[in-house]
Formats: C-alpha cells, structure tokens, sequence
C-alpha cells in the first residue's frame, strides 16, 4: 500500500524532458501542424525575405524591428566588434595545424574570447553586461571560424569589414572576394531561419548556465557543446554527404532512393520534433536554392533535392505519416552553392543560433530562476553498510 502510494504521489517522469514546459518566453512560436513559425509575432516568411539578419537581431533582442536610425546604432557598434586578439588568431591556427575539428575549435576559441573582453569584471547579475558581452561574441563568431578555415587551407585570415553586413562579411572573410547580391541575399535569410527556433536543447543549455549567473562566454560556450551532438546540429552536413553518393552513384534520383531504401537506408532532412508538416524554413531555402542554382549555372545538387523529396511525398506519402522536409534537407545544399565547406555546416548554425540564444539569456535572467530539477530515484534503499576490511 505504501509503495503504491508513493507511485501515485510521484511527479510524472518525462524523458528528455519532452512536453515539459518549464518557462514561458515571447521570442518564438511554433505551430508544428500548421507548418508556422513566427518571432516575435512575425512570421518568419516576413522576415526571412524583407529584413535583414541584423534587424532581425535587434527584433529578438530588444523586441522591436528597428527604423533606419535605431538600426545604423545597433550595427556600427557590432561591425566594430568583429575583430579579436592576436592570441585567438593563433589559438586557430594551431588548432587548424592539430586537424581539430570546426565545431571544437569554434567552442575553444568562444571560450578564449572572455579573455580578451575589456570589462571582465561586470557583476554577473549585470544584464547591460551580458547583452554587451553577447553582442561581442555574436560579432566576433564569424571572424573565429573563417579564420579557423583559413589557417586549415594554408592561407592567411582575412580582416573583417565594418562596411559589410554581417552574413556578407562573414563570406567575404572565408573566401577572400565579396559575394554577388544573390549569395549575400540567400546567406542572409539563412542565419534569419536559424536564429530562434523554442527551447530547442542548446537554447535551453545556454539558460541552464546563465540560471547560475555564470557569465555569457560560459553560457554560449555551453551552447555550441550541446549544438555540436549529432542528434542537433549536424543534420544538414548528412543531406550533403547523401546528394554526394547519390552524384556518386550515377543512379537516377528515384532509382537511388528505391535502392537506399531498400538496403534499410535513411535520407536525412526528414522529420522533425515539432513539424508534422514541412518545415516552413525548408519552403524559404528551396527557393533560394533554385536562384543559386539558375545564377550559378550548377543545377544538379537543387535537382536532386527537388527529385527526391517529390518521390518520398507522391510515391511514398511521408508527409502522410507527419514526415516531411525540415530546415535541413535545404539548408545542406544551399550552403554547398555558397562554396561553404561541409563541416562548416554546424558552426554556421552556431553562428546565427547565438542571435537566439542571447535573447532568451536575457529574457530569462530578467526574472532569474536556478534551473534545478530533479531525477527519480530507482535505486537501492536499504543497502546494510560492510566495513573494508569485511568486503
């Protein structure tokens, strides 16, 4: 009777913490049946294709789309905050020559960062020092990373650029050339798509950290360590390694995707947590990548995409079984006509995902709260103590 008391008393036990709401926020809102996500009560079609990302910053961060002279104050302090000391260059560049891998030097050199802030020593409840610290480390992202790949290919890190917005700086920087409007354009929406997405797990390790006051350069250090798991991050480096064997291949899309279906293979890019219906970030990419592919002349990579999803959804009927195309099954293969190197894929993500994980930082700190919760014990409960000498 006691025991079945106890079982009845005891708090619901939520693996993953799935379907547990533990706060609530005014960033983000996904309708997972409808296929909507929205910031801030934008819809996210809205600001992918008529505001920039650093508008979109300023939105999540300070809760208003800027005018044109709130947005000139908001970008040139940023812009000036891009570049980073001399001992992260070289923290890089013998990172790049031990053959580390982008997402961990990315998590080592943020970590590094805090020991070139200027102001260290802000009180940790400082939350004007947070949101400075955060726009330090969302300045200074772009710079460590091209950098990092810079040094891997034997060349020289390029200085960033206070005239360049901060998705068509960040490709000038890893390329050496300024990219043409429609890259600029298709980069830019991107990092807008990824900024915010809920209380995804990285967001919600960025909020753990911070719950203790630990200071931001811990919390988004935190952040890329969970955003790093291939179970986060890594989804749309897999889509892009799946076209690859299917160019490989020489098989016909379909013929490819009967074959690995029917080896007990997968195709990445499908399926999400939220979205029962395609992910409406997917919509916004597939279109982009159909203008790289007709301004480039490389049509093949958005042909196979295109073939591929069209079999799984007619012949298949994956979106029947609330299966359709995610943000991923896009994104890996508009960032391959961007030039971008594959395992930068996550970094990237990183890159934009700060954006978001600042905002509910500072959204939950404002009314800060120890994230402390607490396991059920399933173990042993009169164990009888055996000295040493007796074992």
């Amino acid at each position: 009777m006691v025991e079945l008391l106890q079982e009845i008393t005891r708090p619901e036990l939520n693996r993953g913490l799935e379907g547990v709401v533990v706060d609530s926020s005014s960033l983000s809102d996904i309708d997972g049946d409808a296929g909507r996500l929205i910031y801030r009560g934008y819809e996210i079609e809205d600001l992918a294709t008529g505001a920039s990302f650093e508008e979109v910053l300023h939105l999540l961060w300070h809760g208003e789309l800027p005018d044109r002279d709130e947005l000139e104050a908001f970008v040139e302090p940023m812009a000036q905050e891009r570049p980073v000391g001399d001992g992260v260059l070289e923290l890089m560049a013998e990172l790049a020559r031990q053959d580390e891998d982008p997402m961990a030097a990315l998590r080592t050199g943020v970590s590094m960062l805090s020991a070139y802030d200027p102001e260290p020593d802000a009180e940790p409840e400082d939350m004007a020092a947070m949101a400075r610290d955060g726009r330090r480390i969302t300045a200074k992202i772009p710079t460590v990373l091209a950098a990092f790949d810079r040094y891997r290919r034997g060349e020289e890190p390029i200085e960033p650029r206070a005239d360049l917005g901060h998705a068509e700086n960040f490709l000038y920087m890893l390329t050496g050339e300024e990219p043409d409007e429609i890259a600029a354009e298709t980069f830019d929406m991107a990092l807008t798509l990824h900024a915010d997405h809920g209380l995804n797990a990285s967001t919600f390790t960025t909020m753990v950290i911070v719950s203790t006051y630990a200071d931001v350069y811990n919390a988004v250090t935190g952040g890329i360590g969970a955003l790093a798991g291939h179970w986060h991050g890594g989804a749309n480096q897999d889509v892009m390694y799946t076209l690859m064997d299917l160019d490989e291949s020489g098989l016909d899309p379909i013929e490819w995707v009967e074959q690995t279906l029917e080896e007990g293979g997968r195709i990445p890019g499908w399926g999400h947590r939220v979205y029962n219906v395609k992910d409406p970030r997917a919509k916004i990419l597939e279109e982009r990548s159909a203008l790289l592919a007709e301004s480039t002349g490389e049509t093949k990579w958005h042909d196979y995409t295109t073939a591929v999803e069209r079999y799984l959804t007619d012949e298949i009927g994956l979106p029947e079984k609330n299966i359709a195309p995610n943000v991923d099954f896009y994104s890996g293969s508009v960032y391959y006509q961007l030039g971008i190197p594959i395992d930068l894929y996550t970094p990237i993500f990183a890159m934009s995902r700060v954006g978001g994980w600042m905002a509910h930082i500072l959204e939950y700190v404002e009314d800060n709260r120890l994230i402390r919760p607490r396991a059920r014990y399933v173990g042993p409960t009169s164990q009888e103590f055996v000295p040493l000498e007796e074992r």
